[in-house]
């Protein structure tokens, strides 16, 4: 029976497996996304119960053959404190991008180094800003992880090259290409590129991050807007359960305080 002993990882997400068990979604980095069921976890004296957590880098043992593996141990691997308010939401979000676009078993270990340092950024809590571009340098990690963002450095169909002063539209069917007069959201050639730098370098979230906080204002909405039509349409959903429950909670905040410009979600 194979045994994998002391492999960094977070945990994702977790559900009831029976009475007393649960099967942890576990994003490890030699393995990538895998299911393990954590025996006797919900009983109030289990070792498991304090430590799987989300957004906590781990040390988990497994063993195993099947499709869901015995989780044997968990330890808590130090570091940051727990996210909290609209940035742990934001990790959840990040969670449900890994769960819903990484195929089982795929490893992806620049990916989750990206994601370690995501986690560390929204433990940080420097300002909504910051957080907003780390996510973005993150969804851009995933889509091109999972095979689904194009190259940014030439348009799809035609692979021409880009103009630096010239608008182009990243869309879910075609791709990069040049945008039209009646797109909503675009990008300059110049932004495309420095983003397809950023992605090579090789700490890309925090140079991805750089680049996505760099952007003029109204540049990084219009990032946003193209990836979340990227993200959907890849995810084979209208919106995203994450996302969805970041509007709602938006949309019951004060009036006054929507009136004072609170500001829009990351």
């Amino acid at each position: 029976m194979k045994r994998v002993s002391h492999e960094p990882a977070y945990v994702l997400h977790h559900y009831d497996w029976s009475e007393s068990s649960v099967i942890v979604e576990a994003f490890t980095r030699a393995h990538g996304r895998l299911a393990l069921v954590a025996k006797g976890a919900k009983r109030p004296s289990s070792n498991f119960r304090p430590v799987l957590l989300p957004l906590q880098q781990l040390s988990l043992s497994w063993s195993g053959d099947a499709e869901i593996r015995t989780l044997k141990s968990a330890e808590w691997g130090g570091g940051q404190v727990m996210p909290t308010g609209e940035a742990l939401l934001s990790g959840y979000y990040a969670n449900e991008l890994l769960i819903r676009l990484l195929a089982r078993e795929d490893a992806h270990p620049r990916l989750f180094d990206a994601y370690a340092t995501l986690v560390h950024v929204l433990a940080a809590q420097e300002g909504e800003s910051l957080v907003a571009a780390a996510l973005r340098a993150f969804e851009l990690l995933v889509l091109r992880e999972a095979g689904h963002l194009p190259a940014l450095d030439v348009q799809t169909l035609t692979l021409g090259a880009l103009q630096g002063d010239q608008p182009y539209r990243l869309v879910a069917e075609g791709g990069l290409r040049a945008a039209h007069d009646d797109d909503g959201a675009w990008l300059l050639g110049a932004q495309w590129l420095s983003l397809s730098r950023a992605l090579a370098d090789e700490a890309p979230l925090t140079a991805t991050l750089q680049a996505a906080a760099a952007l003029p204002g109204e540049q990084r909405a219009h990032l946003r807007q193209q990836l979340r039509e990227l993200l959907h349409y890849h995810c084979g959903v209208g919106t995203l359960r994450t996302r969805q429950l970041m509007m709602d909670l938006q949309s019951l905040q004060a009036p006054s305080s929507r009136s004072k410009g609170a500001a829009p979600l990351p």
